[in-house]
Protein backbone atom coordinates (compact mmCIF):
# COMPACT_ATOMS: atom_id res chain seq x y z
CA UNK A 1 0.00 0.00 0.00
CA UNK A 2 1.46 3.32 -1.07
CA UNK A 3 0.96 6.61 0.75
CA UNK A 4 1.73 10.13 -0.46
CA UNK A 5 4.39 11.81 1.68
CA UNK A 6 5.09 15.03 -0.22
CA UNK A 7 4.29 16.45 -3.65
CA UNK A 8 5.84 19.26 -5.70
CA UNK A 9 4.88 21.48 -8.61
CA UNK A 10 7.48 23.10 -10.88
CA UNK A 11 6.94 26.77 -11.73
CA UNK A 12 9.24 28.40 -14.29
CA UNK A 13 10.04 32.08 -13.97
CA UNK A 14 12.09 34.46 -16.12
CA UNK A 15 15.21 34.25 -13.96
CA UNK A 16 14.60 31.19 -11.75
CA UNK A 17 12.57 28.03 -11.18
CA UNK A 18 10.46 27.27 -8.10
CA UNK A 19 9.35 23.87 -6.84
CA UNK A 20 6.37 24.38 -4.52
CA UNK A 21 6.19 21.55 -1.97
CA UNK A 22 2.90 20.45 -0.43
CA UNK A 23 1.50 17.67 1.76
CA UNK A 24 -1.14 16.94 -0.91
CA UNK A 25 -0.96 16.48 -4.65
CA UNK A 26 -3.90 18.67 -5.62
CA UNK A 27 -3.28 21.98 -3.83
CA UNK A 28 -0.03 23.99 -4.08
CA UNK A 29 -1.44 27.25 -2.74
CA UNK A 30 0.97 28.95 -0.36
CA UNK A 31 -1.91 30.23 1.77
CA UNK A 32 -3.08 26.68 2.49
CA UNK A 33 -2.11 24.79 5.65
CA UNK A 34 -0.72 21.98 3.45
CA UNK A 35 2.06 24.24 2.10
CA UNK A 36 5.41 22.97 3.42
CA UNK A 37 8.04 25.06 1.64
CA UNK A 38 9.76 25.53 -1.66
CA UNK A 39 12.98 24.99 -3.61
CA UNK A 40 14.25 27.87 -5.76
CA UNK A 41 16.97 27.65 -8.42
CA UNK A 42 19.06 30.29 -10.15
CA UNK A 43 18.82 30.90 -13.90
CA UNK A 44 21.42 28.21 -14.78
CA UNK A 45 20.00 25.61 -12.42
CA UNK A 46 23.34 25.30 -10.62
CA UNK A 47 22.43 26.89 -7.27
CA UNK A 48 19.34 26.21 -5.17
CA UNK A 49 17.87 27.46 -1.91
CA UNK A 50 15.51 25.42 0.27
CA UNK A 51 12.85 27.47 2.05
CA UNK A 52 10.85 26.06 4.95
CA UNK A 53 7.46 27.56 5.78
CA UNK A 54 8.21 27.28 9.50
CA UNK A 55 11.14 28.74 11.47
CA UNK A 56 13.71 26.05 12.33
CA UNK A 57 14.34 25.11 15.95
CA UNK A 58 17.00 27.19 17.65
CA UNK A 59 19.61 24.68 18.93
CA UNK A 60 20.62 27.19 21.60
CA UNK A 61 17.06 27.18 23.00
CA UNK A 62 15.76 23.56 22.94
CA UNK A 63 12.37 24.60 24.29
CA UNK A 64 11.78 26.59 21.10
CA UNK A 65 11.38 23.33 19.21
CA UNK A 66 8.17 22.67 21.10
CA UNK A 67 6.82 26.15 20.49
CA UNK A 68 8.02 26.90 16.97
CA UNK A 69 7.96 23.77 14.87
CA UNK A 70 4.47 22.54 14.07
CA UNK A 71 3.45 20.13 11.37
CA UNK A 72 0.56 22.22 10.03
CA UNK A 73 1.39 25.94 9.69
CA UNK A 74 -1.78 27.93 10.34
CA UNK A 75 -2.01 31.28 8.59
CA UNK A 76 -2.97 34.57 10.21
CA UNK A 77 -5.45 35.23 7.40
CA UNK A 78 -6.29 33.01 4.42
CA UNK A 79 -4.98 35.67 2.02
CA UNK A 80 -1.46 36.04 3.45
CA UNK A 81 1.16 33.53 2.27
CA UNK A 82 3.44 31.74 4.72
CA UNK A 83 6.85 33.16 5.48
CA UNK A 84 9.79 31.32 3.97
CA UNK A 85 12.92 30.53 5.99
CA UNK A 86 16.12 29.65 4.14
CA UNK A 87 17.32 26.40 5.71
CA UNK A 88 19.77 25.04 3.11
CA UNK A 89 21.62 25.83 -0.10
CA UNK A 90 22.65 23.42 -2.86
CA UNK A 91 25.44 24.07 -5.35
CA UNK A 92 26.27 22.02 -8.45
CA UNK A 93 29.82 22.20 -9.74
CA UNK A 94 30.18 23.54 -13.27
CA UNK A 95 31.65 21.05 -15.75
CA UNK A 96 33.70 23.56 -17.74
CA UNK A 97 35.97 20.93 -19.34
CA UNK A 98 32.98 18.69 -20.22
CA UNK A 99 34.65 15.71 -18.55
CA UNK A 100 32.83 12.42 -18.10
CA UNK A 101 31.38 11.57 -14.74
CA UNK A 102 28.41 12.14 -12.43
CA UNK A 103 27.21 15.54 -11.33
CA UNK A 104 29.04 16.98 -8.34
CA UNK A 105 27.01 18.79 -5.70
CA UNK A 106 27.37 20.27 -2.24
CA UNK A 107 24.58 20.95 0.26
CA UNK A 108 25.01 23.36 3.14
CA UNK A 109 22.35 22.68 5.78
CA UNK A 110 22.10 26.05 7.55
CA UNK A 111 19.53 24.73 10.04
CA UNK A 112 21.60 21.66 11.06
CA UNK A 113 24.91 22.10 12.94
CA UNK A 114 27.92 19.89 12.19
CA UNK A 115 27.72 18.81 15.84
CA UNK A 116 24.71 16.67 14.89
CA UNK A 117 27.08 14.05 13.40
CA UNK A 118 29.75 14.38 16.08
CA UNK A 119 29.91 11.75 18.82
CA UNK A 120 27.08 12.40 21.26
CA UNK A 121 25.71 15.23 19.13
CA UNK A 122 22.05 15.83 18.33
CA UNK A 123 20.13 17.73 15.66
CA UNK A 124 17.50 20.35 16.56
CA UNK A 125 14.19 18.57 16.05
CA UNK A 126 10.57 19.17 17.08
CA UNK A 127 9.30 17.60 20.28
CA UNK A 128 5.59 17.98 19.53
CA UNK A 129 3.39 18.05 16.43
CA UNK A 130 0.34 20.07 17.33
CA UNK A 131 -1.47 22.99 15.75
CA UNK A 132 -0.86 26.58 16.76
CA UNK A 133 -3.64 28.07 18.83
CA UNK A 134 -5.35 31.17 17.55
CA UNK A 135 -4.28 33.25 20.56
CA UNK A 136 -0.62 32.70 19.69
CA UNK A 137 -0.98 34.91 16.63
CA UNK A 138 -0.98 38.72 16.75
CA UNK A 139 -4.03 40.51 15.42
CA UNK A 140 -3.60 41.67 11.82
CA UNK A 141 -5.71 44.58 10.54
CA UNK A 142 -8.08 43.77 7.68
CA UNK A 143 -8.14 45.96 4.60
CA UNK A 144 -11.20 48.20 4.16
CA UNK A 145 -10.77 48.23 0.39
CA UNK A 146 -9.10 51.65 0.33
CA UNK A 147 -5.77 51.01 2.06
CA UNK A 148 -3.36 48.05 1.87
CA UNK A 149 -2.95 45.69 4.80
CA UNK A 150 -0.72 47.19 7.49
CA UNK A 151 2.72 45.59 7.65
CA UNK A 152 2.79 44.21 4.11
CA UNK A 153 4.17 45.77 0.94
CA UNK A 154 2.06 46.00 -2.19
CA UNK A 155 3.48 42.74 -3.58
CA UNK A 156 3.46 40.78 -0.30
CA UNK A 157 0.46 38.72 -1.34
CA UNK A 158 2.28 37.51 -4.43
CA UNK A 159 5.66 36.73 -2.86
CA UNK A 160 6.20 35.26 0.63
CA UNK A 161 8.57 36.85 3.10
CA UNK A 162 11.97 35.21 3.14
CA UNK A 163 14.33 34.97 6.10
CA UNK A 164 17.80 33.47 6.28
CA UNK A 165 19.01 31.29 9.14
CA UNK A 166 22.77 31.06 9.60
CA UNK A 167 23.88 28.26 11.93
CA UNK A 168 27.46 28.38 13.13
CA UNK A 169 29.41 25.47 11.59
CA UNK A 170 26.52 24.05 9.53
CA UNK A 171 26.45 20.47 8.32
CA UNK A 172 27.82 20.20 4.77
CA UNK A 173 26.93 17.25 2.54
CA UNK A 174 28.96 16.21 -0.50
CA UNK A 175 28.84 13.47 -3.14
CA UNK A 176 30.23 10.11 -2.16
CA UNK A 177 33.04 9.44 -4.62
CA UNK A 178 32.04 6.84 -7.25
CA UNK A 179 34.43 4.26 -8.68
CA UNK A 180 35.13 3.61 -12.35
CA UNK A 181 33.94 0.17 -13.50
CA UNK A 182 36.22 -1.07 -16.27
CA UNK A 183 33.86 -3.74 -17.59
CA UNK A 184 30.80 -1.50 -17.65
CA UNK A 185 32.82 1.57 -18.64
CA UNK A 186 30.88 3.82 -16.29
CA UNK A 187 31.01 5.42 -12.85
CA UNK A 188 29.38 3.25 -10.18
CA UNK A 189 28.07 3.58 -6.63
CA UNK A 190 26.85 0.80 -4.35
CA UNK A 191 23.15 1.49 -3.77
CA UNK A 192 22.67 -2.00 -2.29
CA UNK A 193 19.92 -2.87 -4.76
CA UNK A 194 17.86 0.29 -4.16
CA UNK A 195 18.82 1.83 -7.54
CA UNK A 196 18.79 -0.24 -10.71
CA UNK A 197 18.97 2.14 -13.70
CA UNK A 198 21.94 4.29 -14.68
CA UNK A 199 21.16 8.01 -14.61
CA UNK A 200 23.00 11.30 -14.25
CA UNK A 201 20.49 12.09 -11.48
CA UNK A 202 21.67 9.22 -9.25
CA UNK A 203 23.67 10.33 -6.19
CA UNK A 204 24.72 9.56 -2.63
CA UNK A 205 25.52 12.26 -0.08
CA UNK A 206 27.80 11.98 2.95
CA UNK A 207 28.94 14.44 5.60
CA UNK A 208 31.92 16.63 4.70
CA UNK A 209 33.99 17.70 7.71
CA UNK A 210 37.33 19.32 8.49
CA UNK A 211 39.77 17.53 10.85
CA UNK A 212 39.16 20.24 13.47
CA UNK A 213 35.44 19.41 13.54
CA UNK A 214 36.03 16.01 15.20
CA UNK A 215 33.76 13.92 12.99
CA UNK A 216 34.89 10.29 12.86
CA UNK A 217 35.90 8.70 9.56
CA UNK A 218 33.19 6.06 9.92
CA UNK A 219 30.57 8.80 10.36
CA UNK A 220 31.80 10.58 7.24
CA UNK A 221 31.42 7.36 5.24
CA UNK A 222 27.76 6.88 6.19
CA UNK A 223 25.34 7.70 3.38
CA UNK A 224 22.87 10.29 4.70
CA UNK A 225 20.85 10.64 1.50
CA UNK A 226 20.71 8.57 -1.66
CA UNK A 227 18.55 9.00 -4.72
CA UNK A 228 18.34 7.00 -7.90
CA UNK A 229 16.36 5.67 -10.81
CA UNK A 230 14.56 2.32 -10.86
CA UNK A 231 12.36 2.74 -13.96
CA UNK A 232 10.91 5.19 -16.44
CA UNK A 233 10.19 8.35 -14.42
CA UNK A 234 10.41 6.34 -11.17
CA UNK A 235 13.04 7.04 -8.50
CA UNK A 236 13.76 5.95 -4.94
CA UNK A 237 14.85 8.24 -2.09
CA UNK A 238 16.46 6.97 1.11
CA UNK A 239 17.45 9.33 3.91
CA UNK A 240 18.57 9.13 7.52
CA UNK A 241 19.34 11.30 10.53
CA UNK A 242 19.89 14.24 10.70
CA UNK A 243 17.86 15.11 7.57
CA UNK A 244 14.08 15.51 7.64
CA UNK A 245 11.80 14.13 4.93
CA UNK A 246 11.19 17.67 3.63
CA UNK A 247 14.90 18.51 3.42
CA UNK A 248 15.74 15.22 1.69
CA UNK A 249 12.84 15.62 -0.75
CA UNK A 250 13.88 19.18 -1.65
CA UNK A 251 17.50 18.14 -2.27
CA UNK A 252 16.35 15.37 -4.60
CA UNK A 253 14.06 17.78 -6.45
CA UNK A 254 17.10 19.83 -7.42
CA UNK A 255 18.18 16.94 -9.68
CA UNK A 256 15.20 17.50 -11.94
CA UNK A 257 16.06 21.03 -12.99
CA UNK A 258 17.92 21.42 -16.32
CA UNK A 259 21.69 21.69 -15.85
CA UNK A 260 23.44 21.94 -19.24
CA UNK A 261 26.52 23.51 -17.60
CA UNK A 262 26.98 20.56 -15.23
CA UNK A 263 26.62 17.61 -17.57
Amino acid sequence: MSKLLLAARKIRKATSTDFIISLVGEDFTRTNSTYVGKLRSNFLGTKFTIYDSQPPCDPAIPSNCKLQRKIFPKQVTPNVPASNYSVATISYELNVLRTRGPRRMQCTMHSIPISSVQEGGTAPTPTEFTNFRDEQFPTVPVSNGKKPLVGFSSNSLAEPQESILNTKDPLVLKNKAPRWHEQLQCWCLNFKGRVTVASVKNFQLVASAEPSQNVSVSEQEKVILQFGKIGKDIFTMDYRYPLSAFQAFAICLSSFDTKPACE
